[in-house]
């Protein structure tokens, strides 16, 4: 099934930022092996090291000027089909307007919301903006003549790799050249970050020890408690869709929540995400936050470990939209979104109050969770890591097929909700 907006014959695609990867470069040599045109542009000295080929021209004005010189772009070029990681970042939002008043077939693609090898390709947007129905009878409906979906790990990505290209990236942004003006997404200076994170590594089999320890700990006295997995600040399915300014913001609520409406004898397990720097001190904010509400004792911090094995044991998972949702729906956890985003199902997620969450929350439907991710893989889901080989290769040519066959939404109507 060809998706209703997919063109016929040679088309022109525009690459704007995508992942710190060969990707974006070799999808793009896939498909004008097919016969298509391909044009990059480059916002900073770190795009240009990851594009190889022709087509690629250097955007240098400032991020007023950027407006009407993608809109003439576009319509000097014939583009197609625009291409990018990610909606929300300035230049990719402005870009997608003006794409949009052209009729221009926009794919956004970005880690899978399915982990750890899968990478999404979307029509129009990801997570709030997704076009992924949140009607269970629709999921259903869609979704069944499809074979349930394979979640066997294949692939993993190769971590050193992934350091030494985003580290290079990053350098290479330091000598802006004539990308003085580029106005960068990032919260956090990156140097700053990769500092922090840095001192996170090195101190990891701490972390580790320090996780299985309060995990069990609450085994060893069989506390009934709930698990928050955190996400990085800098994640834009916390910063665009959801109302938190902050994380702090949702864990304040969370905590709260907890301390007012939870049983008595439960406990609150909070897992840091395990790439955020901590430029906060998480673990001393989450303590200051369970202290204000009397509940010290009771509300514990993860700095890593097992996802896996925390959800075994939990209650429930609470989370902004962390992609330990899908992990916590395979294994039939309770779980509440804060935030808003594909998961947010009624029959998956629960969809009363946080404050009710505590004693009411039930284990997703099966048959509409097994629906989901069978339609969920078949819509916009190929396959596949940006960072490390075969897995890297498998998301090109999965990737190259689906935009040359107009196969992105697959299944879902154009503007499906």
């Amino acid at each position: 099934m060809v998706h209703p907006q997919a063109a016929s014959g040679e088309r022109s695609f525009l690459f704007l930022q995508g992942p710190i990867s060969p990707f974006f470069a070799e999808v793009a040599a896939g498909l004008r092996g097919r016969g298509h045109r391909v044009y990059r542009v480059n916002l900073n000295l770190g795009d240009r090291l990851f594009w190889r080929g022709p087509g690629a021209v250097d955007f240098t004005g400032r991020p007023a000027e950027w407006a009407p010189w993608i809109d003439g772009f576009l319509a000097e070029h014939a583009i197609t089909d625009l291409v990018l990681l990610g909606e929300q970042r300035f230049y990719h939002r402005v870009a997608i307007v003006a794409a949009k008043a052209r009729g221009i077939a926009i794919t956004v693609t970005d880690y899978g919301y399915l982990r750890p090898d899968w990478i999404t390709l979307e029509r129009d947007g990801m997570g709030g903006n997704s076009l992924f129905p949140r009607d269970p009878a629709k999921i259903l409906c869609l979704a069944a003549d499809l074979a349930p979906a394979d979640l066997t790990k294949r692939f993993r990505d190769h971590f050193p790799t992934q350091v030494l290209w985003v580290v290079g990236y990053h350098v290479a942004m330091l000598w802006p050249f004539s990308f003085r003006h580029f106005q960068n997404y990032q919260l956090i200076y990156p140097a700053w970050t990769y500092l922090l994170l840095g001192r996170r590594l090195l101190f990891r089999p701490l972390e580790n020890h320090r996780s299985r320890r309060v995990l069990a700990g609450l085994q060893r006295r069989q506390a009934p408690f709930w698990l928050f997995a955190m996400q990085m600040e800098n994640d834009f399915s916390v910063r665009a869709y959801s109302p938190y300014p902050d994380l702090d913001a949702a864990l304040e609520e969370t905590i709260t929540s907890f301390a007012r409406h939870a049983p008595g004898d439960a406990e609150l397990l909070v897992k840091l995400h395990p790439l955020d720097p901590c430029v906060k001190n998480w673990p001393k904010r989450i303590s200051a936050m369970a202290r204000k509400v009397g509940i010290a004792g009771r509300v514990h911090v993860a700095p890593h470990g097992g996802l896996d094995a925390m959800l075994m044991a939990a209650r429930g998972l609470v989370t902004v939209n962390s992609t330990a949702t899908s992990r916590a729906l395979s294994l039939d956890m309770p779980v509440k979104l804060l935030g808003q985003g594909i998961f947010d199902v009624p029959g998956l997620a629960y969809q009363g109050s946080l404050d009710a969450f505590w004693r009411e929350a039930q284990p997703p439907d099966r048959t509409l969770r097994d629906a989901f991710f069978a339609l969920l893989c078949a819509a916009f889901m190929v396959r596949g890591v940006y960072y490390g080989r075969p897995g890297l290769d498998a998301a090109v040519a999965a990737t190259v097929e689906r935009l040359d066959g107009g196969l992105v939404n697959l299944r879902l109507p154009a503007r499906h909700r």
